[in-house]
């Protein structure tokens, strides 16, 4: 991670003021094919809303966020269970990171980041999924996660063909 770039842990409200910029790390991200939930064509305005939708769920969500001299280029999020059974239990979901600042270990910091902020949050396990063969299965692996399998033709990559995902987890230390 460079020198210059920060992380922040962000409730859901701490985060409001920074909708418009998680709008358009969103849509970069799906335009250079990450496959998270949308398919090409998406636009800042409609990836704005949609974090607007998310950080209205009221369930206790932190956002792990990165910001460089030029602004938020990073975030992940955790995002505790909600059965009542699952106290312990949460899922890591929306890692992204902008073109510009990938391959400088922030990915790892990211995840460094939401492991630190699920203990601080009580937690103990941890559930994250990702298209099988990308380079957030191979930074989950090199981070010690457990991977479980593989299921395919879990989801469509944005430009609509079925790909297989990988889920993991990973148990915190108490």
């Amino acid at each position: 991670m460079s020198p210059d770039t920060r992380l922040d842990v962000l409730t859901a409200e701490q985060a409001r003021p920074h909708l418009p910029a998680l709008g358009e790390l969103l849509a970069a991200c799906v335009a250079q094919g990450a496959s998270v939930s949308f398919l090409a064509g998406l636009e800042a305005p409609r990836a704005t809303d949609w974090w607007a939708g998310q950080l209205d769920a009221d369930d206790g969500r932190r956002l792990i966020t990165a910001f460089d001299r030029q602004g938020l280029c990073g975030v992940v999020q955790v995002i505790p269970a909600g059965p009542e059974n699952q106290p312990h239990r949460a899922d890591v979901a929306k890692m992204l990171v902008l073109p510009r600042a990938r391959r400088t270990g922030l990915g790892a910091a990211l995840l460094e980041g939401a492991e630190a902020a699920a203990r601080q949050m009580g937690l103990t396990l941890l559930v994250f999924d990702t298209v099988t063969g990308g380079d957030a299965e191979r930074l989950y692996a090199r981070a010690g996660w457990s991977r479980v399998g593989v299921i395919p033709d879990f989801a469509l990559s944005t430009d609509g063909r079925p790909e297989a995902t990988t889920v993991f987890y990973k148990a915190l230390a108490r």
